[in-house]
């Protein structure tokens, strides 16, 4: 696929943002580049969250560069400095990760909230795959606005993962937790579809995979190196591979993003989406969820085919989308 967001008939795709914290766990970079590749769909923007002066800006800009779209505008959002953040989100070796140092992109907050906006005037489906925090400070600022955003959040925890797979506990929901009072105020204030994290731990980068990401161009081959670097460094083969059954021994780390930004963009094969009426309730500095009568009827994946996903994920990675 090639920017311009226009079909072949001249109709224009469908449209999508990302709110991401890239440049930590490597789901988010693996969400970017699928994107970039999804076939009849454009991304029309990126802000970025839990930021550190921008670095996670500029490591955005530095993978667009490397999937040659210069023209998709980036905006550095909410920054560790505000003080919302437990725990804080650090950033790993650049040196390690990275191929060299990564110029920062950093910017006035209020042009990340701006680009947001825009995205959601122009009815782009809003994909959050970071802490909430973006959302929350668009929504003081915009009355009003989270409620008419098309929004996909990767996050929640309101039932625990199948026999066969980590259950994590929703304290380890990083997006929702890292910054859980603007987690609580976006789900009190919107419409969301949740992936929530019980769902997401049925998926799988694998070992396997990295011969296809390295022969699949240079942003592929970004993910291939990182993959490497992450496998050394989280031993998910050895915590989770060796330990349940419905996992692959070779897991480097689990596709959190790339399945919640597959969702958004329509993907339902082997996907189950219900309403549940789920409270959301801020207990101790952390957002507890639950299933009762008296919640807010929320859109939530209850059930994923996760080697399905696995394939179109890498399919559209490798160019060969089916």
């Amino acid at each position: 696929m090639t920017g311009g967001g226009q079909r072949g008939s001249g109709s224009p795709l469908p449209e999508i943002h990302l709110d991401t914290d890239l440049g930590g766990d490597i789901d988010d970079l693996c969400a970017l580049a699928m994107v970039l590749k999804w076939p009849d769909a454009e991304l029309c923007g990126v802000t970025t969250v839990a930021e550190h002066g921008g670095k996670r800006a500029g490591y955005v800009r530095h993978a667009l560069e490397l999937a040659g779209r210069h023209d998709i505008p980036v905006a550095a959002g909410a920054d560790v400095a505000l003080g919302c953040y437990v725990p804080w989100p650090a950033l790993p070796d650049e040196d390690r990760y990275w191929p060299g140092p990564i110029p920062p992109a950093p910017g006035p907050i209020d042009d990340a909230l701006t680009l947001l906006e825009k995205s959601i005037d122009r009815g782009a489906i809003i994909a959050g795959i970071g802490p909430f925090t973006n959302f929350a400070l668009l929504e003081r600022r915009t009355p009003g606005i989270l409620g008419r955003a098309p929004l996909f959040l990767m996050g929640g925890h309101p039932f625990p993962a199948r026999s066969g797979f980590p259950d994590r506990g929703a304290e380890t929901d990083y997006n929702i937790q890292a910054d859980a009072v603007s987690a609580h105020f976006v789900l009190e204030r919107s419409s969301p579809t949740l992936v929530p994290l019980s769902i997401t731990v049925e998926t799988a980068l694998r070992r396997s995979d990295l011969a296809i990401l390295r022969a699949a161009g240079p942003l592929a081959q970004l993910i291939a190196r990182q993959a490497e670097v992450y496998a050394a460094d989280e031993r998910y083969e050895e915590r989770y591979g060796k330990s349940y059954p419905g996992l692959p021994d070779d897991i480097i780390n689990f596709q959190h993003d790339p399945l919640a930004c597959a969702i958004g963009l329509g993907w339902r094969d082997g996907v189950e989406i219900r309403e549940l009426s789920l409270v959301s309730e801020l207990e101790n500095g952390l957002v507890q969820q639950r299933v009762a009568e008296n919640g807010r009827p929320t859109r939530v994946v209850t059930r994923v085919d996760a080697s399905r996903f696995a394939d179109v994920w890498l399919q559209t990675i490798g160019g060969s989308f089916a």
